[in-house]
């Protein structure tokens, strides 16, 4: 009893899954997907088995449409199951059975497809349609809009409770914990599509520091410093960004200017400071640098 999409970008080959329902943890049952591979969505009277059984028709060749047949062919009860997949080339493939429970139905686009049961209108897979197809932006961007477009047109009918989001890359690595660009899960939560939107912006930060830290192992300094800005941006309350980024700055030859920045984790709790101290510990920092560090950090927190 859910509404949910699924979904490839065509620029970036990225292939992905939303949901939120009215159900304890809906992100271990109804979102699968792979890189290179597919996604797939299974819900309404939920048969988990289509999650993985549809990955694996899709490894082994089949198309979107092909995999579908198959596991409504194995299935004892199809009339009561909802299920999408979308195929690494963009191919759709579809079911709502006819005892899925009011409001139910779904529609299909160009490599994407929503649908939902148990809503209180049948009016939302239309308008998940809508939003998604006309927010400019990345694909879990994208995803997260036709979410909230449903829950704006009444979504389930008993209200909401969890939700959960799957991103794969398109560029597979065949390293599958490394192709899940966005997994994100919320369990229970008064407003599960609200707090999924946080946990996404968040999670953009992280992957912007990430960026950042490659870039200037690369020597380009100042495409870590606007990635790192970036993530300041996107999650100013997430300190840990501010302490590693400082921490960066520092190594790289800026001792004021990323001691500065460390000071804002510091400043909410000056356990950081000792964090230097377990780094040289483990050989990630020199004693020379961590010593210098700590010095303006001290001197700093005792004149705030």
């Amino acid at each position: 009893m859910t509404y949910s999409i699924v979904a490839r970008d065509r620029e970036t080959g990225e292939l992905g899954v939303a949901v939120q329902s009215h159900y304890f943890q809906v992100g271990p049952v109804v979102p699968w997907a792979l890189a290179g591979v597919g996604a797939v969505a299974t819900q309404s009277m939920v048969n988990v088995s289509f999650g993985p059984l549809g990955l694996d028709y899709l490894k082994a060749g089949y198309t979107a449409e092909q995999a579908l047949k198959a596991l409504l062919a194995g299935d004892s009860e199809p009339q009561s199951r909802q299920v999408s997949i979308v195929d690494a080339a963009g191919n759709v493939a579809t079911h709502t059975g006819a005892k899925c429970i009011p409001a139910a139905g779904h529609r299909t686009g160009d490599g994407f497809s929503v649908q939902a049961n148990l809503m209180e209108k049948d009016t939302v897979w239309d308008a998940m349609f809508e939003a998604y197809t006309k927010t400019q932006a990345p694909l879990a961007e994208r995803l997260m809009a036709a979410l909230d477009a449903a829950e704006a047109e009444g979504g389930d009918i008993r209200g909401k409770q969890s939700a959960a989001m799957l991103v794969v890359t398109g560029k597979p690595t065949g390293r599958s914990w490394e192709d899940r660009v966005i997994e994100l899960r919320v369990e229970d939560a008064p407003d599960p599509n609200a707090e999924l939107r946080r946990l996404l912006r968040v999670r953009r930060a992280y992957q912007a520091l990430g960026d950042a830290d490659k870039a200037s192992d690369a020597g380009d300094q100042a495409a870590a410093a606007t990635r790192l800005s970036e993530a300041l941006r996107l999650a100013p309350e997430m300190v840990e960004l501010s302490f590693w980024g400082g921490l960066g700055m520092a190594q790289n030859g800026m001792l004021d200017a990323g001691c500065d920045l460390m000071m804002t984790a510091v400043r909410k709790d000056p356990r950081w400071i000792e964090t230097l101290n377990r780094l040289v510990a483990s050989d990630r920092l020199t004693g020379d640098l961590a010593a210098q560090i700590q010095a303006k950090l001290t001197a700093t927190a005792a004149r705030q």
